[in-house]
């Protein structure tokens, strides 16, 4: 069976980390502000999150971006790859324009030195037809039973997923989630993240009763404990968690401290139950890119060499 957790992960350090005119339509958690030297910021709870990391034996490889050509959103890599244990990496096709050059293949050059890839698939044609499919932005995985969770929505497109569950082999799950505004929300691991006996999950933006239910089901019959969390947590990045190993197998579970502010005593002892809980300060990345700590996570699932 295919392990869940990874110890090893690829995060980029930002050079010109903003708001994005180009995502601010369908990504409702960004707000503008008039703060000065928002890419400073963004750098130093960057820095400071990967520190957190390495120290507890997480091994991160940091890249860093380029100043050409513009990606103010280049922190948030699993939306643009994602790799698996097959040695396969893939290729998504991104909404924003301006985020199609986060795509690198000096990145993959680098991944190449320490990691056996070999197969690379690119799904980047659908942006001709504006479709689109953002990693694990909209793919929630569950990969120890080959199963995706995917939230539908302008950067969720049914066609790609058709696409990469064949080329997967995954069961592929799919419903719709709302925020109060009754806007799609824009990707999928903002409602829900993935452990490997648990699963953190904001039940309350799927409206549709019947598929709330269904969902749920799924996810018990995975084995896993559904720890619910509400759409006031979720607005606060509560569902945008990713667990994590180090090198000894222990495992800590990821999240903002935005978010671990949002969850009740119980919430947390529970979590703690499973992993050590690890909390940076994200705020100026959540308030300016909309994304929090597992957006800024591509996790390496590729076998060492």
């Amino acid at each position: 069976m295919q392990e869940q957790i990874t110890s090893n992960v690829l995060m980029i350090r930002p050079v010109s980390f903003n708001f994005n005119e180009q995502t601010a339509d369908s990504n409702k958690f960004q707000s503008k502000g008039t703060e000065e030297n928002i890419n400073f910021s963004a750098q130093l709870a960057f820095d400071q999150f990967v520190e957190q990391l390495v120290l507890r034996g997480i091994n991160v490889m940091v890249i860093d971006d380029t100043p050409e050509p513009f990606t103010p959103d280049s922190i948030f890599p699993n939306n643009w790859i994602s790799m698996h244990h097959s040695g396969k990496v893939i290729l998504y096709p991104m909404e924003a324009p301006n985020r199609r050059a986060e795509r690198r293949k000096d990145i993959l050059d680098k991944l190449k030195e320490k990691y056996d890839l070999n197969v690379v698939l690119d799904f980047t044609h659908f942006e001709e037809e504006n479709k689109f499919l953002e990693g694990t932005g909209s793919l929630v995985l569950d990969r120890m039973n080959r199963v995706a969770f995917a939230s539908i929505s302008s950067r969720t497109n049914p066609e790609v997923l058709a696409a990469w569950q064949k080329q997967m082999n995954y069961d592929l799950v799919t419903f719709n989630a709302f925020d109060q505004n009754r806007h799609a929300i824009y990707h999928t691991n903002v409602v829900m993240c993935m452990g490997d006996t648990f699963c953190v999950i904001c039940l309350e933006s799927i409206s549709d009763l019947d598929e709330r239910f269904a969902i749920k089901q799924k996810i018990e019959n995975l084995g896993k404990e559904v720890i619910e969390i509400s759409l006031a947590q979720m607005n606060e990045f509560a569902g945008n968690m990713l667990l994590l190993k180090n090198k000894n197998e222990k495992k800590f579970l990821v999240m903002s401290d935005r978010a671990f502010n949002s969850l009740t005593k119980k919430q947390i002892e529970l979590l703690e139950d499973y992993a050590e809980i690890i909390h940076p300060d994200l705020g100026v990345i959540e308030t300016y890119g909309g994304g929090s700590a597992r957006c800024m996570i591509a996790e390496i699932h590729l076998p060492e060499i």
